[in-house]
């Protein structure tokens, strides 16, 4: 009731400051308890409006006979039009420009009521830019035209450098004078300013013609739908004139599309816990449109929401709520800020004043030490020339102390390079003999290829003696064989061949690492020879005594005697298999 009372109040406002209270204070509170439904009470009314020195036909006297006696006594059973026609009646001919507008006074009316709507909680009743660009926005939008943003934001500039909004009369002029409806004719705009105000302020989301099937006769007639936030009522015609009934709606209905049937297309159902209401649309998108609308406001009854403008407009109200408080908080910043500055500066001006008086002092100050300096120095000069003789003795001990310790860090130097160079000589070694052993390795493998090549040969030798004992009927087949045998044969030669080509590069890639590790034997113990005349500092680790090299027929080899006999043993074995 607290937002039913407030919009009252604005209504009731624009009747108020119209009349002359003195006379017709009456008349109003009258007419008031009429459209509203509330009983009459000629005593109070009486009472209040008698003559007496105070005035009580003041602002401050009146709104409190309005409270008590009318608008708590208010229970929503009245006709919200007539109620602000009535109000409109008292104060349009006072107010409305007698300039020639672009709308009726029908137009008018609707502008005015729905600026009431919009406009905000406090007097006199103003609305905002913000507000006034919605209502552009949407009268534009039912008219099918293009929102001219940028010729809003233009005019939006020149209204703010002058007030905070527009009254409920300069709006109408705005709207009247065409200048954001501009190419439109009167009736285009009447026609969207009616759409506007049946969905601001009859709460009409959606309206149309639609074919409802009887309850009784079950017959099919056309019926004018207007869907509101808890009921759809049905008209004969569009003019609202004739009422053919309601269906209320709550959290409990549901609405769903039925299957074409009886020659109607396009059906769907509207179920309440009283009644089935089967409703045909005249095609499938207002079929959609229709049940979706009828869900939207089924949920919002079940959420306990308003209606979708309604709830726009609060959380608009609330946005703008929000940003004032922020920029009040702001501004309060700001002072505070400016208060501090003025503090800050207060206090810059005592450190000044005080940083003068130290600077007068500094300078009184500065007289008495340039006094002092000048007997010291003389005292001081005496102390220098003694200082000047003990430090040239010092400075003849450090040069001495110096080249002594410059003799022995070269000489450190030399020891770390001799140390670095035998080093680089022990790398040098140990890399000869991992290349030994790699070619030792390696001359293994050659050996013992060529071996199980040698193998091979004797046992291919031993096919071929054997092949030709054979009989002569087997001869040719065994003489194909040989033959492959034989290309196998000479394929193993040349393999040999290249095994004996390998063996050689080894060896001389063995002699190679011999050389170099004969010279790093030789670079080792020059090595030694210099470090031991060094005051022998550091004592090289010699390798170990080597076993001498067994000779084959082929050159030095990798294996001792008892790998060499082993080898012997499993070749020998081969062989006798292979017989």
């Amino acid at each position: 009731m607290v937002g039913l009372k407030e919009e009252l109040l604005k209504s009731i406002w624009h009747a108020f400051t119209a009349l002359d209270l003195d006379r017709s204070g009456k008349v109003l509170s009258h007419n008031l308890c009429t459209v509203l439904n509330v009983p009459h009470d000629p005593v109070a009314l009486e009472e209040h409006f008698r003559d007496d020195d105070e005035g009580p036909v003041s602002n401050q006297g009146y709104m409190p006979y309005l409270n008590k006696f009318i608008l708590e006594k208010v229970q929503g059973n009245f006709d919200k039009v007539e109620f602000n026609r009535m109000c409109w009646t008292l104060c349009a001919k006072k107010n409305l420009s007698k300039s020639p507008l672009l709308i009726s006074d029908e137009d008018a009316f609707k502008v005015w009521v729905i600026f009431n709507f919009l406009s905000e909680d406090k007097y006199p009743l103003i609305i905002v830019p913000e507000e006034i660009e919605y209502l552009l926005k949407k009268i534009t939008e039912a008219m099918g035209a293009g929102w001219q943003q940028e010729q809003f934001d233009h005019y939006k500039i020149v209204l703010n450098t002058s007030r905070e909004g527009l009254s409920a009369w300069e709006l109408i002029d705005l709207i009247g004078s065409g200048q954001f409806s501009k190419g439109m004719d009167r009736q285009t705009v009447s026609m969207a300013i009616n759409e506007v105000f049946n969905e601001l302020i009859l709460d009409v989301l959606k309206q149309g013609y639609m074919l409802k099937k009887g309850h009784k006769r079950k017959n099919w007639m056309e019926r004018w739908f207007v869907l509101k936030p808890n009921s759809i009522s049905y008209y004969v015609s569009e003019d609202l004139k004739e009422k053919k009934g309601d269906i209320i709606l709550d959290g409990n209905c549901y609405v769903e599309a039925l299957p074409d049937k009886d020659g109607k297309k396009c059906l769907f159902l509207i179920k309440c816990l009283d009644k089935t209401f089967e409703i045909s649309a005249s095609d499938k998108k207002k079929k959609q449109e229709w049940i979706q609308a009828i869900q939207t406001t089924v949920n919002l009854l079940r959420a306990g929401s308003p209606p979708p403008h309604k709830e726009a407009r609060q959380k608009r109200k609330e946005l703008r709520q929000k940003l004032l408080a922020e920029q009040e908080e702001l501004e309060r910043q700001m002072k505070e800020l400016q208060a501090a500055n003025e503090n800050k500066q207060k206090e810059l001006e005592t450190v000044r004043k005080q940083l003068e008086a130290a600077a007068a002092r500094a300078a009184e100050e500065e007289k008495k030490r340039l006094q002092t300096q000048v007997e010291l120095q003389d005292r001081f000069s005496l102390e220098l020339e003694r200082e000047k003789m003990v430090r040239q003795k010092m400075e003849e001990q450090v040069a001495q102390k110096s080249s002594e310790l410059e003799q022995y860090l070269q000489r450190v130097r030399e020891l770390e390079e001799m140390y670095k160079q035998l080093q680089e000589a022990l790398e040098d070694e140990k890399q000869a003999r991992q290349d030994e052993e790699t070619v030792r390795k390696l001359q293994a493998r050659l050996l013992e290829e060529e071996t199980a090549k040698r193998a091979e040969l004797e046992k291919w030798h031993l096919q071929q003696q054997q092949t030709i004992q054979m009989t002569e009927a087997e001869k040719q087949e065994l003489e194909n064989q040989r033959m492959m045998k034989e290309q196998a044969l000479q394929v193993a030669m040349q393999q040999l061949k290249q095994l004996e080509l390998e063996r050689k590069e080894a060896l001389e890639q063995y002699e190679e690492v011999k050389k170099k590790l004969e010279t790093a034997a030789n670079n080792t113990k020059s090595w030694k020879d210099k470090v031991a005349h060094h005051e022998g500092l550091i004592r090289l680790i010699e390798p170990g005594s080597k076993n001498p090299h067994l000779i084959t027929n082929w050159g030095p080899a990798a294996f001792t005697e008892a790998e060499l006999e082993e080898r012997q043993r499993s070749w020998k074995g081969k062989k006798a298999a292979s017989e």
